[in-house]
């Protein structure tokens, strides 16, 4: 079983209220091999909503939005819902949206709103991977 981000699969529950759509992701939640999910809809966050990128400050990881709103304490919660439910059904893999400050995994974006990737991983990506939950992207799951 499969944990796949939402806006993965069709669903638009992205920042900006979009999604991308992978018929071979697709195939796998129709054929009941995965589940999708989003932790930032999962926290309550609204759709659309500010973007965020992931900032350190005082060596301490943040979620901000480009206004300045720190948006820490949403973005924690929805990764520990998306482990949890991992946990429930016994996940071992989950297929996440790259860059995402939630679901990014190895690259996410710079936290300067600059568009540029720096090393990283988002807060969900981050704590299932702590968590023994292999993670891949979008374009390196086969």
């Amino acid at each position: 079983m499969y944990l796949i981000s939402s806006c993965l699969v069709g669903v638009n529950c992205r920042y900006n209220g979009t999604s991308t759509s992978d018929a071979s992701l697709i195939k796998l939640i129709e054929g009941g091999k995965a589940i999708s999910v989003c932790p930032e809809v999962l926290a309550g966050l609204p759709i659309p909503r500010e973007s965020c990128e992931i900032i350190t400050e005082f060596q301490s990881v943040k979620v901000k939005s480009k206004s300045g709103s720190d948006f820490t304490k949403e973005f924690k919660t929805g990764a520990t819902k998306v482990l949890d439910i991992c946990k429930q059904r016994k996940i071992t893999t989950a297929i996440l949206q790259s860059r995402s400050p939630s679901c990014g995994f190895g690259k996410i974006y710079s936290g300067k709103f600059d568009g540029k990737l720096v090393e990283g991983n988002g807060l969900t990506a981050d704590l299932l991977f702590k968590n023994n939950i292999k993670i891949y992207n979008e374009s390196n799951w086969e």
